[in-house]
């Protein structure tokens, strides 16, 4: 698998870590009050997926401007 698989395939993952861990926010705050962990624990996957995202959100524009310079290079 190539570097923009992996980033991907991460991405997905981690939607569902964030995900569960939303869900798991709201059932102990259903409880009670939750613990500081549980509160911020969905901060992490949320900045990595912030981090992917703007990746793939990026690669086609890099891509296309790598092209071009290879292009304006050769003619």
């Amino acid at each position: 698998m190539n570097w923009n698989t992996w980033v991907r395939q991460g991405h997905r993952w981690l939607s569902l870590a964030f995900t569960v861990t939303v869900v798991a926010n709201f059932v102990a705050m259903a409880l009670g009050e939750p613990p500081a962990l549980v509160v911020y624990a969905p901060l992490l996957p949320l900045f990595l997926l912030l981090f992917t995202g703007l990746y793939m959100f990026v690669l086609p524009y890099a891509v296309r401007r790598k092209t071009r310079r290879q292009l304006a290079e050769q003619g």
